[in-house]
């Protein structure tokens, strides 16, 4: 039979994989959630390079079963047309347990999701593009599936793998009423400036320990190939709007943090004044595909034809891989933005975000001051170029153990 073809090749595919990740022991912070997770459906979703195939292959290689009873199938090995039958084979050799890695890349992959859940006794793994979307029309995956959106390393992650140290994560509200005494017992085991340096410019994605020499060129390439092959597979986008989304993603390198005037930057975009609905669909690829960061104000919604109110890179290592010159204001921001990705993050006109509708941060340097919160209920400064903090005035390098 054809599938049992197909399988024997996945199984001695699955063997190299399994040995070439043995040495990786590191786990990220999602992985315990994961493991878990009792749903028969469960979903990775995240950016290129924050370690999504990683986590699958452990979580794959601790499964409590036997391994001829695990099957990991990647988009990126063969062609199969059909997941489901594939699957289905598996199951008829007693299969428990299958990992479908970069799922995104397989036609009409919610189709095939739910009749595997539907119809087959096993559970199912998969991970795909930050850009996917289970709620679509086509299979009502979003009712089936747990899914867990993943973020790149933390600070207090990326310190955890340089130096082999273990760290404690805190709550918002642990950091907030105790982060004096907090930064004084973690200031013990590293040294601050050099640490946070190289993780603002090197350390938020996984692949930086694979090869730090190459690190920022193997980043731009994982931007244009997110934006040449992601973004395509998910959303209907002509090959000309590609170039458009490279050049969007330039402009906002040159902004300090960007505020949008649409009609400015239509102009440079060489589009017209009707196009902005266009160009604000194009925000939302970029967003969806992790490579930018869109803030709201909290009293216009954040729907995929709103203005926002600032424009980020996501995180602060695509400054130094993809634009050729930075603003420490912004790059201060995007640390900030990216730490809190869990959080709801709105933009205020009295600070620079507004989490939760509860929390107003003002973030700046070492002499930033607090006048622009001034008589503010729960707003804080946070500052950059400090280690300790007192009252309101919070480090901003703390944020980074979160997570």
């Amino acid at each position: 039979m054809f599938e049992n073809e197909i399988l024997n090749e996945i199984f001695e595919y699955q063997k190299e994989v399994f040995d070439s990740y043995k040495d990786i022991t590191y786990k990220r912070y999602f992985f315990g959630e994961i493991f878990n997770t009792s749903s028969k459906l469960v979903g990775i979703i995240g950016a290129r390079g924050v370690g999504k195939t990683t986590a699958l292959i452990q979580l794959l290689r601790e499964y409590p079963t036997p391994i001829d009873k695990k099957l990991y199938i990647s988009a990126d090995f063969i062609m199969i047309d059909s997941l489901f039958d594939v699957v289905k084979e598996f199951v008829k050799e007693g299969g428990e347990v299958v990992v479908i890695d970069e799922i995104h890349k397989y036609k009409n992959f919610e189709i095939e999701l739910k009749k595997i859940y539907d119809i087959l006794k096993i559970k199912v793994y998969f991970s795909g593009s930050s850009a996917i979307e289970i709620d679509n029309a086509k299979a009502d995956l979003s009712r089936r599936a747990v899914v867990f959106e993943v973020n790149g390393l933390s600070f207090r992650e990326f310190l955890e793998i340089d130096l082999g140290v273990k760290l404690p994560k805190f709550s918002l509200e642990e950091l907030l009423n105790n982060h004096t005494d907090i930064a004084y017992e973690l200031l013990k085991h590293f040294t601050l400036r050099p640490k946070f340096r190289e993780y603002i410019q090197k350390g938020y994605y996984t692949f930086y320990f694979e090869d730090k020499d190459y690190y920022l060129k193997k980043l731009n390439e994982t931007v244009n190939t997110s934006i040449e092959v992601d973004i395509p597979s998910v959303f209907p986008i002509e090959y000309e709007s590609l170039i458009k989304l490279k050049k969007i993603v330039r402009l906002i390198c040159e902004t300090y943090p960007f505020t949008l005037n649409i009609q400015e930057f239509l102009s440079k975009m060489q589009m017209s004044k009707n196009d902005y609905k266009r160009l604000y669909r194009y925000f939302y690829y970029l967003e969806k595909a992790k490579i930018f960061r869109l803030l709201f104000s909290k009293y216009r919604g954040d729907n995929i034809l709103t203005k926002p109110e600032k424009i980020y890179l996501n995180n602060t290592n695509l400054h130094f891989a993809y634009c050729t010159k930075r603003e420490i204001g912004t790059i201060r921001e995007v640390f900030f933005a990216s730490m809190l990705e869990m959080f709801d993050l709105k933009a205020t006109k009295k600070g620079d975000f507004l989490v939760d509708e509860k929390y107003i941060f003002e973030i700046g340097g070492k002499n930033k001051t607090a006048s622009q919160i001034k008589d503010l209920k729960n707003a804080f400064v946070v500052r950059d170029d400090i280690e300790i903090g007192r009252k309101n005035i919070i480090p901003l390098w703390l944020f980074g153990f979160l997570y």
